[in-house]
């Protein structure tokens, strides 16, 4: 197909903010949408003098909100000339022309995310295309105009609201992180807290952008009908000149051990659900292989231990899941989640999870299951391959993530040798009371039990 699908992976996430700058990653995602000084902007001239004086009176109001002697008239005042300025810059401003461009060239799929550990922009083009890439993201790296730096960051408050603070699921997945670690920032939403948002300043913005999402920090992929040598000339044609920047530093914090378990709450207006968080470890350690094959075989697809024995067998859940969060760069959780369904409880889930990782404990999994899960895993990962997207995210993630895109070439082989054995000895390592975050979700409306009222679910 003459087609191709392009990754730029940034190998900075929200684990590399500091206590100052939370948000920061999730927030330039958003603003690096937002043109250069030839794209979006119908006269950048006269656009950067208007941007000058937003900051100028953004400064302003801000001084102006922590002087005791500001008056309500003088800061009235103020946001109206705020406003004015901002109706005029749009009056500038063409939205979303990247897009556009691209899409008037056949491109589609334009989009980026951001996550714990790093930040991809992606779009698909027709393969005659490629120099068209190579110029609009060049020019993306060089002159990322931040504008409509003031307007996004209330965009991004409405977004936390309307997918962290209103849905259960988000709150309880906050909680999960913020609960099991203590230390580490794995701990932070990606997203920042509110008062994070708030606190991000443009001249930091900036200066975090032209530090890190730099060359040094970057790993393209180019997937599809393309010529590599062609390809590698316009990378240097177009990349060559940029400044490195700087490399990002190492997180250097590191999640003391667990010593005992830890409960929360989040009461809201749903039905009741589950979060049950195990510390583990992350790439290169076999057990992070172990975790995979028992992921597999106690949370995916029908036939599954949790899912056959809570949902199929007694009924007590509509659903189940098992995954692993919130990162992969660092050690990480093993993560149980369910909702009961009516009229069972959660305390009855949880203790029916818990006799379902003691079996696995004692007895460890039996070789059909293994097998099995191999299989699904070297399925999946194949299903991955069929498509140019597919490739390009992995090629990308395992680069920044594991420090080479060989992992792929090197984890069959490595999920082949692990052992019932080690799954077994992983379980009873890890699988722990004292290694547990238990979050659960009660329904507002409920009278105010003692929110440790699952304590008496205990397992070893």
């Amino acid at each position: 197909i003459p087609t191709f699908t392009a990754f730029i992976t940034l190998g900075v996430g929200s684990v590399n903010e500091q206590e100052d700058n939370r948000g920061i990653a999730h927030l330039l995602e958003h603003m690096r949408f937002k043109g250069t000084e030839t794209i979006g902007t119908k006269n950048y001239a006269e656009e950067e003098k208007l941007l000058r004086k937003i900051d100028e009176c953004v400064a302003q109001i801000e001084e102006c909100k922590q002087s005791e002697a500001c008056k309500d008239e003088v800061l009235a005042d103020l946001d109206a000339r705020l406003k004015k300025l901002q109706s005029e810059h749009s009056d500038l401003v063409v939205k979303d022309e990247a897009a556009q461009i691209y899409a008037r060239h056949g491109g589609v799929g334009f989009n980026a995310y951001t996550s714990k550990d790093l930040t991809t922009y992606l779009v698909s083009l027709p393969a005659n295309k490629l120099e068209l890439w190579m110029s609009m993201e060049a020019d993306r790296m060089k002159n990322t105009v931040l504008r409509e730096f003031y307007t996004e960051k209330e965009v991004i408050l409405e977004e936390r609201s309307r997918s962290y603070e209103t849905r259960p699921r988000g709150m309880m997945y906050e909680a999960l992180l913020a609960t099991a670690f203590r230390v580490h920032p794995y701990r932070h939403p990606i997203i920042g807290w509110n008062s994070d948002i708030r606190a991000l300043t443009k001249e930091q913005t900036r200066k975090f952008m032209y530090d890190y999402y730099m060359p040094q920090n970057a790993v393209i992929a180019l997937v599809g009908d393309i010529d590599p040598k062609e390809a590698l000339q316009l990378v240097e044609q177009y990349f060559g000149d940029i400044p490195p920047g700087k490399e990002v530093p190492e997180v250097r914090a590191q999640e003391p051990p667990q010593r005992g378990e830890r409960r929360a709450e989040v009461v809201f207006d749903a039905n009741q659900r589950l979060l049950v968080g195990y510390h583990k470890p992350t790439f290169p350690a076999r057990d992070d292989y172990a975790f995979d094959l028992l992921s597999t075989i106690l949370g995916q697809g029908p036939s599954s231990r949790l899912h056959r024995a809570l949902v199929l067998d007694q009924g007590l859940a509509s659903s189940v899941s098992v995954y692993t969060a919130p990162g992969a760069r660092y050690p990480n959780l093993f993560v149980i989640g369910a909702i009961p369904r009516h009229p069972h409880t959660s305390v009855e889930v949880e203790r029916e999870i818990y006799a379902q990782l003691d079996q696995i404990k004692r007895e460890g999994v039996r070789s059909e299951e293994l097998a099995q899960a191999r299989k699904r895993l070297r399925a999946d990962r194949i299903r991955h391959l069929k498509s140019n997207r597919g490739l390009a995210s992995m090629l990308t993630h395992f680069e920044v993530v594991t420090g080479s895109w060989e992992y792929l070439l090197k984890y069959d082989e490595v999920l082949r040798s692990i052992t019932a054995e080690e799954v077994k000895e992983a379980a009873q390592k890890w699988l722990t009371r004292d290694n547990r975050t238990v979050i659960t979700l009660k329904p507002s409306h409920e009278q105010t039990n003692d929110s440790r009222q699952a304590g008496g679910v205990d397992a070893q």
